[in-house]
């Protein structure tokens, strides 16, 4: 004779918890999202995920600047000399990082060009703040013009720079050891 099964209070709020995630995403679902089995997940982490999911859909899209009060300003970097843009391009990495922006790829640039790329192109930036406190957004610094060049120079990997080289049947750049190397703060793995 078999046993029924009774579950534990907790098994019990993890799959209502799991209905009401479900509810509440079934509106931005697409058909992107049929791609995952969810039967092989475990509930908790199909809850997990559906929470990220959620928080994802439902998070404003301001520019990075904002993320800050009050919102994150830098003075040009044609008002400060070196030594000063030295130091507060360091301030705001830290100040970043402490809203989960890391900065990837940044050796290739002195310290005045990835101030100016900062300054011009993530602090107003619009981005989704998704405030899960494990998440992280990653700015990749080598490919903020769109140009592969950078990182195959810099960055790529001997796999990297061939897979691109085979696919797109260009030459590749010399590779180039960066200028300018950094020890920036960065995500957990």
């Amino acid at each position: 004779m078999a046993l029924a099964h009774h579950p534990d209070p907790e098994e019990v709020e993890c799959l209502l918890r799991n209905a009401e995630l479900r509810d509440a995403i079934e509106p931005y679902l697409d058909e992107a999202v049929f791609e995952i089995d969810f039967r092989l997940l475990p509930t908790p982490v199909e809850n997990r995920f559906l929470e990220s999911m959620l928080a994802w859909e439902q998070a404003p899209l301001v520019p990075i600047a904002r993320w800050f009060e009050p919102p994150l300003a830098m003075q040009p970097a044609c008002t400060l000399d070196d030594e000063q843009v030295h130091g507060r391009l360091w301030q705001v990495i830290e100040r970043l990082f402490e809203k989960r922006v890391v900065l990837e790829y940044t050796d290739h640039l002195s310290d005045r060009e990835l101030y100016c790329l900062v300054y011009r192109d993530i602090l107003p930036s619009r981005e989704k703040k998704v405030d899960l406190g494990t998440n992280y957004l990653h700015w990749d610094c080598a490919f903020a013009d769109g140009d592969p060049e950078i990182w195959l120079r810099y960055y790529a990997s001997d796999e990297d720079r061939q897979a691109w080289a085979e696919t797109y049947r260009q030459p590749l750049p010399p590779r180039a050891v960066p200028a300018h190397p950094r020890h920036l703060p960065r995500a957990p793995m």
